[in-house]
Order: C-alpha cells, then structure tokens, then sequence
C-alpha cells in the first residue's frame, strides 16, 4: 500500500496504484531561484502576476459570458425574430459554438506569439480582441433595423471574442504556473480559474439588474449596458496587463535554447513533434468539464424559461447566478487538493461526479423552482466544475516544458472546446426537443462526454500530476 508521504511529496499515493505515475520523461528545465521559495510562496514578481491574471481574467470572463446570458433572454427574439421558438433556440445556440469554432485558431495564433515573442504581448492581444468584440455586440444594430446584416455581423463579433478568448485562459494560467512552485501549482492557478465563474456570476448577475427595466426598455436599449460596461473595464485591464513582466522560466528556457541554437521559429512544430500526446490528454481528458460548464453557464436560463418549465426570467438568472456563485469559494481548494493528490486525480474523480451527477442535474432544472434550480446549478459548478477547473491548470500546465507550453495548453484546451463546449449547448436542446422535454438522452450525452475524460486519465498513467509526469508510456 502506497504510504501517507507519497501523497505529500507529489509523487500521489492514490495514483501509484491505479494510475502509476511516472517519472522522468521529457527533460524540463528546473524553475528558477526566484520563480518561489523553497516552501512553495510567491516571489513579488509572482505576486504582480496572480493579480493581473485574475483581473484580466475575471474582465475577459465577463465580457465572454455575456453572450451567454443573452443568448436566454435577448439573441433569439432580437437577432431571429423570424423563427419558431425551438429554431431560434438552436439559431442562437449556433452562434455561441461560432466561438469555440475560433477558439482554437485563437490558441494557435496566440499561442505561438506567447511562446515566440513572450507571454505579455499574447495577453495584451486577447484583451484588446475581447474588448473590441464585447462593445461592438452592445452597439449592433438588431435585425428590426438593418434585417440580416444584424446576425452576420453577430456572428463576426462572435468569432473575433471567440479568437481572443481562445488564449485568455491558457495565458494566465501559464504565467501563473511559471512563476510558482510545482508544488503550489494547482492552489495557485485555482484562483485564476475560480475566474470564470466569478465573471459568469456578473455577467448573469447584470442581466438580471437590467431585467428589471420594463420589457420594452430592456430589449430596446437595456440589454446593451452589460456589454457597454466592458468598455470601461477594458481600459483596466489593458493597463494591469502593461505592468507584467516575462516569466522567469519562460526567459530560462529562451536563453538556453539560445545557447543551443535550438529556439524554434514555429514552437507548434516542435510541440507537435514532441509532445503529441500530452495535447491528445489535454484535449480528452477535458470532455467531462467542456461538456457542463457552459451547459450550466448558458443552456440553463434558456431551459429554466423554455415552455418546457416556465421560469421566469428573474428567477432563473437568480438561480443560476447563486448557484455559480458556489464555484468562486470552492475551485481554489480543488487546486489545493490537485498539489496535495495530483491533478489528474483531481480531474478524474470530478469527472467521474459528473457521469453520475448528469441525470440529476437536468431533472433538478426540469422541477422548475428557485431551490431546485439553485440547488442543480450550485451542485454543478461548486463540486463538479469546481473539481475539474481547479485542477485543469496545474494538469495542463505539467503536461508541457516552457519553450511550448502556451501552444500546447492553448491547443489541446481549445480544440476540445470547438468540439464540445460549443455544441454542448445545443445538442443538448436539441434531444430535449426530439423527446418533447425528456431529459435522459441529453444526460446520457452528457455522462458519456465525463467518462472519455476519466477513461483518458486513467490511461495516461498519472501524466499531468506532478511536474516529473509526462506522457511517455501510455497503457
């Protein structure tokens, strides 16, 4: 039996036996002195660089989430005004996956400027494409006034969001990774992606305050204050993100391949050559998390005030808003418990929630109340999204040396989210409707998507737990 001071050294006891980590691997450059101190802190530096990813973050969440708030309660009547009801459902739903289809050509682009020229530059890039996206939404002209100019122009916002977005995450969660210690990795990067939520949490929660306008006032001009407040916020952000400085790690791992004359001009190439699978893990064993996370973010105020269960709209942003809320408090200590378990651990036991939790989620939503609704969406993201997001930074994180980390994170992450998350949505809808609102198809979709996560991490034998983990051997 695996002893207590495997599970504290990083090594993880529990994955010794199922999943038998490995050591070795590919060579990855130790972190610099100055990167953390011998008991895992953060230099000054480090500290400069978790508080400008989280703000950039929770700005970038926010502006991104928007859509998906929307899309329940204003994108349907305002930019397909010509379709039925369960048309203009999936017509808007489409759209969102618009952003997901750019994402991984966002991450790949980024990526490779992030890993070329530096991560400041990559991360400024995001912001500005982000903001420009957000407030042009907010200004669009609907399809009353200029007809069907109002959702192509829609769908190019979309796309420029979903392009900027497709590095924002694996951005901050890289600085933040190379700043920090191995054995701090997942509590560290946890705070950056209890972001999401936080910024999915305002976005419903400013529709909600501009829901309560009369229903002629909010769908005129209401609705567009949201996306309008980005505007200030992105004058925030951009200036943070001016104050970061490279990566201790990331200069580390320049100069040496400086010295070897081995700097790539394409590191795609290189991750490609070399580090295949750590892209294949990343992008499998992200299924479970892909296929809930936006389902909850997005799917579940349009479902909650669908025919199918008659909400109202206050009630079900309320509902949705709380219940997210749940995630800020609780994705932190899912990265504490990726240091102290491992994080493929993490990832898979969260997923393997998520296979059981599908069913009850949807039925819970289907009951139609506050409680229950709540009760549905804070299950969700506070246990089973919390568990998979605090733990996906440090796994991404280890799978990939430095010289190509941010393409490798950026592409495995955002293939698996043109894939999954972006049509989660709206194959969920659609089987809702095929079975006139039975929900056990759509949970069966969705248990399926959790077990090619766990089944990928288990195969992979504890690569992505710890920093001596990599993809060498699979089973």
């Amino acid at each position: 039996m695996t002893s207590l001071t495997g599970l504290k050294t990083g090594r993880i006891g529990f994955c010794r036996t199922i999943f038998e980590c490995e050591e070795g691997g590919m060579n990855q450059p130790a972190a610099p002195a100055e990167v953390a101190d011998r008991k895992g802190g953060m230099s000054p530096g480090a500290v400069k660089a978790l508080v400008a990813s989280i703000v950039g973050t929770l700005i970038e969440w926010y502006d991104y989430a928007l859509y998906g708030a929307a899309a329940g309660v204003v994108i349907a009547p305002l930019f397909f005004p010509g379709h039925l009801s369960a048309a203009a459902g999936l017509s808007t739903f489409a759209t969102f996956a618009v952003g997901f289809l750019a994402r991984p050509l966002g991450g790949i682009v980024i990526g490779h400027i992030g890993d070329r020229y530096g991560r400041k530059p990559a991360m400024l890039l995001t912001i500005i494409l982000m903001a420009v996206a957000t407030v042009g939404m907010g200004l669009l002209p609907t399809a009353h006034a200029i007809g069907v100019f109002a959702p192509i122009l829609l769908v190019l916002f979309r796309f420029i969001q979903g392009f900027g977005a497709g590095a924002e995450l694996t951005g901050a969660i890289t600085v933040v990774a190379e700043y920090t210690s191995p054995k701090r990795r997942g509590w560290f990067t946890g705070f950056i992606l209890s972001m999401p939520p936080l910024g999915i949490v305002l976005a419903t929660g400013a529709f909600l305050w501009a829901s309560h306008l009369p229903e002629e006032a909010f769908l005129s001009w209401g609705w567009r204050l949201p996306f309008l407040a980005s505007a200030l916020l992105f004058f925030v952000a951009l200036y943070i993100r001016t104050q970061l400085e490279e990566t201790p790690e990331y200069v580390a791992s320049q100069e040496n391949a400086a010295k070897q004359q081995a700097e790539s001009k394409v590191p795609i190439k290189e991750l490609l050559r070399s580090d295949f699978k750590g892209v294949l893990l990343g992008f499998f064993g992200m299924f479970g998390h892909s296929a809930l996370v936006y389902l909850i973010a997005s799917f579940s105020v349009f479902y909650l005030t669908s025919p199918y269960v008659g909400m109202s709209r206050s009630d079900a942003l309320v509902a949705v808003t709380v219940g997210t809320l749940v995630a800020v408090v609780t994705t932190p200590f899912a990265g504490w418990a990726s240091d102290r378990f491992g994080a493929g651990t993490v990832l898979a036991t969260a997923s393997a929630l998520g296979i059981i939790y599908a069913y009850p989620f949807l039925k819970l939503l289907q009951m139609g109340t506050v409680a229950s609704a709540t009760l549905a969406v804070g299950v969700g993201f506070g246990v089973i999204i919390a568990g998979t997001s605090g733990s996906q930074g440090a796994f991404m994180a280890n799978l990939f040396p430095p010289e190509h980390r941010f393409s490798g994170m950026a592409l495995a992450r955002e293939a698996n989210g043109a894939i999954v998350a972006g049509f989660s949505p709206m194959i969920v809808l659609a089987l809702v409707n095929a079975l006139d609102g039975d929900v056990w198809a759509a949970a069966l979709f969705l248990a399926a998507c959790s077990s090619v996560a766990v089944i990928a991490i288990v195969l992979s034998r504890g690569a992505g737990n710890n920093d001596n983990a990599r993809v060498t051997n699979w089973a």
